[in-house]
């Protein structure tokens, strides 16, 4: 079991993912919010059926899966909507990211959540000993962000002003991975960072 437990944060197409590949490499294990947030709204989850009862059956796909597009759209155009289905998701995700990181059979462990400064940061995941904010500069992330999804610059710049600002992540954080540079400078940063959480867990 893992008692030290990493989060690992950082806005879009900062390099979280990459980051993540590294870590692993190096036989740490990764739980991943957005895997434990689909598995809460898995087909015959508690979590689904609360949605249906929340918003009703025109969530659902005609498999029965969740419509995320429409539940997207109804999100973005109701605060309400919003603040409903984070009630019904954020609370699972906690849980199975602690259980995962826990149960984690590797010196240490990192829970990744792209979006913790938005959920509520340490507040809501006081169990983290440590925040890794993975960071890159806005104009970098919005040249990769457009290659990466294809999509216009507008759209982009939109994406990235949803999110946490730069000053708010960094609020949160114990320590900063700048990603500007090569995938082997990031491996470079994420080995110095490897050593540090390995003393922290041989404590």
């Amino acid at each position: 079991m893992s008692d030290v437990i990493i989060g690992l944060t950082g806005g879009v197409a900062s390099g979280k993912s990459l980051a993540e590949a590294c870590f692993r490499a190096l036989g740490i294990v990764v739980a991943d919010a957005d895997a434990a947030a689909r598995d809460a709204l898995a087909v015959g989850s508690p979590g689904l059926a609360e949605v249906v009862a929340t918003f009703g059956p025109q969530v659902l796909t005609q498999d029965g899966q969740l419509d995320r597009a429409a539940m997207r759209r109804r999100i973005f155009a109701d605060p309400t909507a919003k603040a409903q289905l984070e009630a019904i998701v954020h609370p699972r995700v906690r849980t199975a990211l602690h259980d995962a990181c826990r149960n984690a059979e590797s010196p240490y462990a990192i829970a990744s959540i792209p979006l913790l400064a938005e959920s509520g940061g340490r507040s809501a995941y006081p169990w983290l000993h440590r925040i890794l904010l993975v960071e890159a500069d806005a104009a970098l992330r919005l040249k990769r962000l457009c290659q990466r999804d294809g999509i216009d610059i507008d759209l982009a710049q939109r994406m990235l002003q949803a999110q946490a600002s730069h000053r708010e992540r960094l609020a949160i954080a114990d320590d900063v991975l700048r990603n500007e540079g090569s995938p082997d400078a990031l491996a470079a940063g994420v080995a110095r960072l490897d050593r540090l959480y390995r003393r922290l867990a041989a404590r």
